[in-house]
């Protein structure tokens, strides 16, 4: 290939913004985050035929140089793919799409490979060839890994220790495998640079290769990424355009509980969540997510609520914890864990001024138990119940849970899908439910063995709830 002109340029790590000198603090905000970089500017096309596989790229376009109508286009959802895993699959929007690129992040040992290995154990013995690349372990490690997790064997899954994406390219062209897995895309490198593996130059080329590899030959593709202490994805954001879903692995390492959202989807919701259960034999799939957030709520105890939320096609049931304390010096603290303190400050504004409930010199924490991070509006009922619990000492039935939107007025708003969160909540075993009334009258059928409670305020709610505490 031919390189001419070179020169240096100094490159965030962060964004990718590139500048003539050096700067202590990017346009987007990052200090000291510019690494001396060489670029050159190329005379030929040699950069888009770089390695052997992906001097294809008209084939992953074949058949599109022309306008078609849509009506004639497959929409491909037949093409998917069975990882083998149902909580990956839901959160894909059914499985992995033939040419796909898939980002997955992730906190280190978080479990990341462990679920990949365990797909691609599936995958080779249903579809045939899958190359693992890793550019961070052994062949050994890797081996070590599998014996432990994979249940049904390795038969057609080949390894490959390596970071040049040309032999990554040259191992594609020999085994022409069906799936293929790159971990991470931080530890590859092209010939085509000369800065290090990892830099934003190295990740913007490697993930070009990979697009021009999968849409080519129509092969998914896996990428680990790394992450950053903020726990966003490391390097360039133009990598996250570049695939087609991007996948994050959550969860505390000290639990067992473990997360996957798509934080982007071209091929389905991202509104769907998998969850999992990290054990010695691997990740095992939690098919009863509701209860595995309910058990520490079997007793009564002042300052915790039970709620539902709606994630994707499934509806969950979690519990609120909240706790007041006198303000010793200064303001007033308000500090929530999954919920926005945006929304937490709305709340106790309301509480306040339309439930009469004084909380100006109180410090004020509420905890969403299972480090769960709900979407929408319909927990604020309960987040407020769980602190006028906690500031009452008043104790609530342990089979009750409350859902609904709080409005700056203290009226009670109808949330979306009440009929199935109504629905899992009896499954469940509760037995009253609290909701907005406008959501009970909407109902095509009541529950026989749960008791609906519905109010139009926040101060009816409160009131109710005192009833209810006064049984106990």
């Amino acid at each position: 290939m031919a390189k001419k002109n070179g020169k240096t340029v100094f490159v965030c790590q962060e964004c990718g913004y590139e500048s003539p000198r050096w700067m202590g603090q990017c346009i987007c905000g990052a200090w000291n985050s510019f690494v001396e970089e060489k670029v050159y500017d190329e005379t030929d096309d040699s950069r888009s035929r770089s390695g052997k596989g992906a001097s294809r790229p008209s084939e992953g376009v074949k058949g599109r140089s022309k306008p078609q109508r849509l009506s004639s286009v497959t929409s491909g959802q037949s093409t998917r793919i069975d990882t083998g895993i149902g909580e990956l699959n839901r959160v894909l929007g059914g499985g992995l799409v033939k040419g796909s690129l898939t980002l997955i992040s992730g906190d280190p040992g978080i479990g990341k490979s462990t679920m990949i290995i365990q797909a691609a154990s599936h995958i080779c013995k249903a579809l045939g060839t899958v190359l693992y690349v890793s550019g961070e372990e052994s062949e050994e490690q890797i081996k070590m890994r599998a014996d432990r997790v994979c249940k049904e064997g390795t038969g057609d899954l080949y390894v490959l220790s390596e970071t040049s994406m040309e032999a990554v390219i040259a191992a594609v062209d020999q085994l022409d495998p069906k799936f293929l897995i790159i971990d991470s895309i931080q530890t590859m490198y092209t010939d085509e640079y000369d800065s290090a593996p990892g830099s934003v130059s190295q990740v913007r080329a490697c993930g070009n290769l990979l697009m021009n590899l999968g849409k080519g030959r129509d092969i998914p593709v896996f990428i680990v990424a790394h992450v950053t202490k903020s726990g966003e994805l490391a390097g360039p954001k133009i990598v996250e355009h570049m695939v087609d879903t991007v996948l994050q692995f959550s969860g505390e390492r000290s639990q067992d509980l473990r997360i996957l959202r798509a934080l982007k989807n071209r091929f389905g919701t991202t509104s769907e969540i998998g969850a999992f259960e990290m054990r010695e034999e691997g990740l095992v799939e939690i098919e009863n997510l509701s209860a595995s957030f309910l058990e520490g709520l079997e007793d009564s105890s002042a300052g915790a609520v039970a709620t539902a939320v709606y994630e994707g096609t499934r509806p969950l049931l979690l519990e609120i914890q909240a706790l007041t304390a006198p303000t010793n010096v200064g303001f007033a603290r308000r500090t929530a864990i999954g919920v926005e303190n945006s929304r937490l400050g709305m709340i106790v504004a309301v509480l306040e001024r339309k439930a009469s409930l004084s909380l100006i010199n109180r410090d004020i924490y509420v905890n969403v138990v299972g480090g769960m991070r709900p979407e929408g509006t319909s927990i604020d009922l309960a987040v407020a119940l769980a602190i006028w619990s906690d500031e009452k000492a008043a104790k609530l039935p342990s089979g009750f849970i409350a859902i609904g939107e709080i409005g700056l007025t203290g009226d009670l708003r109808p949330v979306r899908s009440a009929d199935k969160l109504i629905r899992e909540a009896d499954r469940m075993g509760f037995k009253a439910m609290m909701l907005p009334r406008r959501s009970v009258e909407k109902l095509p059928e009541k529950p026989k063995n749960m008791r609906l409670i519905g109010v139009t305020s926040l101060a009816e709610a409160i009131k109710e709830a005192a009833k209810l505490a006064e049984r106990i």
